[in-house]
């Protein structure tokens, strides 16, 4: 794995890649171990997923009904944090740990809850958190003057001490009534197969979503070679192995954003843009038809590392693609913020997975 950063006084995001090789797929077992599904089990939130991959192997991908997967329904409710916190939505979906949820907001400017597999995180500002009266910690870049101060209580409601009549419970509940007491609007994603019946949720008449399928067709662009000619287990070659993953994931992002710089036909003056894709000038690159397939909603990661699973088990093993995975951004540093995998073509089992960590 290489870290690709410069030195410098400020904390910046660090992107690093990792080569390597994965073993053989059991469809009835889903990877967690190892990377890339470790990598990719540890995204929290995910809310969009691009996969990037050949126009001739779309049809193999709708055939296998991989583009309208199952499982990418999540809900909008407005609860206060109290209510999540008693009777039956505590006990049916809290206390199981199977779900996920986020509120509204943005991490240092507002006060945010999040909560996933029981655990859970609420940044709070200073007078907030002096008059919740609640045990917590500063969080945040240390040295940044004129800034409030923030801070961050996390707790366990998984735990047999958070019950009813128990004093930490009945600490947060205080703190629920009387100072964290506004009804905010929360994604909800249940990551259990089954809802419990009846649903704690009904009476607070939550709006049921699906994730948005977006599929961009015959992109006509200029692929750059993606298999290295390099020697990637080679020291002596560290700065051709980072340049060719730099190049690489810079053009996928392009792809990803449907930048009209990767187009063939993309003739813009040289004065306004100099990006050009990477190969060899005196390599005659070939004008080639690709898609991209994406999803836009909230997920978790299990249902992200299931997708990987399945197209890799859909598409031929010399075929190359590309999948990513974009979380909501807790702003927490270190935080897995973005990832890309790319299957190499002609190499099977072969792949380079980038990981974007974030940053104060």
């Amino acid at each position: 794995m290489l870290a690709f950063s410069e030195p410098s006084v400020y904390q910046t995001s660090k992107c690093y890649v990792t080569h390597g090789t994965m073993g053989h797929l059991d469809p009835k077992q889903l990877p967690i171990k190892g990377k890339p599904w470790s990598t990719i089990g540890g995204l929290d939130f995910i809310h969009k997923i691009d996969l990037i991959l050949p126009q001739d192997l779309l049809e193999t991908v709708l055939a296998s009904n991989l583009a309208d997967r199952p499982g990418s329904e999540f809900r909008r409710v407005i609860m206060s944090l109290g209510e999540i916190l008693t009777g039956d939505f505590l006990k049916e979906y809290i206390k199981q740990g199977n779900v996920m949820m986020l509120s509204e907001g943005t991490i240092g400017v507002d006060n945010v809850f999040v909560l996933k597999s029981g655990q859970l995180k609420m940044f709070l500002d200073k007078e907030t958190y002096e008059r919740a009266g609640l045990v917590g910690k500063p969080y945040g870049v240390k040295g940044k003057r004129g800034l409030k101060p923030k801070w961050i209580v996390e707790l366990d409601l998984t735990s047999p001490a958070m019950f009813p009549g128990k004093k930490g419970f009945d600490r947060l509940i205080y703190a629920c009534k009387n100072v964290l007491n506004r009804r905010l609007t929360w994604l909800f994603y249940n990551t259990a197969a089954n809802t419990p019946d009846p649903d704690p949720m009904t009476p607070q008449a939550p709006t049921n979503l699906k994730a948005e399928l977006i599929i961009n067709r015959d992109l006509m662009v200029t692929i750059p070679p993606l298999k290295p000619e390099i020697d990637v287990a080679s020291s002596m070659q560290r700065a051709d192995y980072e340049d060719y993953a730099s190049d690489i994931y810079e053009w996928l992002s392009l792809v990803r954003l449907e930048s009209p710089r990767i187009l063939a036909s993309d003739e813009i003056d040289p004065y306004l843009s100099r990006y050009h894709v990477p190969g060899n000038d005196d390599e005659q690159l070939h004008p080639t038809k690709i898609c991209k397939i994406s999803w836009e909603g909230f997920f978790g990661s299990d249902w992200a590392r299931q997708t990987l699973v399945d197209v890799m088990l859909a598409l031929p093993s010399k075929a190359w693609f590309s999948l990513s995975a974009t979380t909501f951004s807790t702003g927490l540093v270190a935080e897995n913020t973005d990832c890309t995998f790319l299957r190499l073509p002609d190499l099977p089992g072969e792949y380079f997975i980038w990981e974007v960590k974030a940053h104060e």
